[in-house]
């Protein structure tokens, strides 16, 4: 069966600082897709994040980039499979550099905390209790 995937395509002040924070959070460079101008980051099997520098970004469209760091473009959201999960992979982004941002929303069947990655792109990482999605 076809599975549809999702390439996220976001624009980095500094490409290089930008690899060593994905890689820090544990995630691999897919060199085959990366070169100078663009790091190819899978998240899993169908989602892809693809972080260009502004020039290459700028082939994709005739808008305007925001700064992502006193703008918001999007928010994106990660699941966890455990609330533990969620803690890890945030603490891990503080100490590569992120900043957590908002506040943690703890309601029992779902737990979840963001961050701001180097950019300020904002990540959400959210863990639902599986039982509770079954209803």
């Amino acid at each position: 069966m076809y599975q549809q995937m999702i390439f996220v395509n976001l624009a980095t002040g500094d490409l290089g600082a930008a690899r060593k924070f994905f890689t820090a959070l544990g995630y691999e460079i897919n060199a085959q897709f990366s070169d100078e101008t663009t790091a190819s980051i899978p998240l899993g099997d169908t989602i892809v994040v693809m972080l260009h520098t502004p020039e290459k970004y700028a082939e994709f469209t005739k808008k305007q980039i925001v700064d992502s760091t006193t703008s918001s473009e999007v928010l994106l959201a990660l699941s966890a499979e455990t609330r533990e999960k969620v803690d890890e992979l945030v603490e891990k982004a503080v100490a590569a550099g992120g900043q957590v941002t908002g506040e943690t929303q703890d309601h029992g069947f779902m737990y979840g905390r963001a961050f701001d990655d180097l950019d300020g792109h904002t990540w959400e990482v959210v863990w639902m209790d599986p039982a509770a999605v079954e209803g």
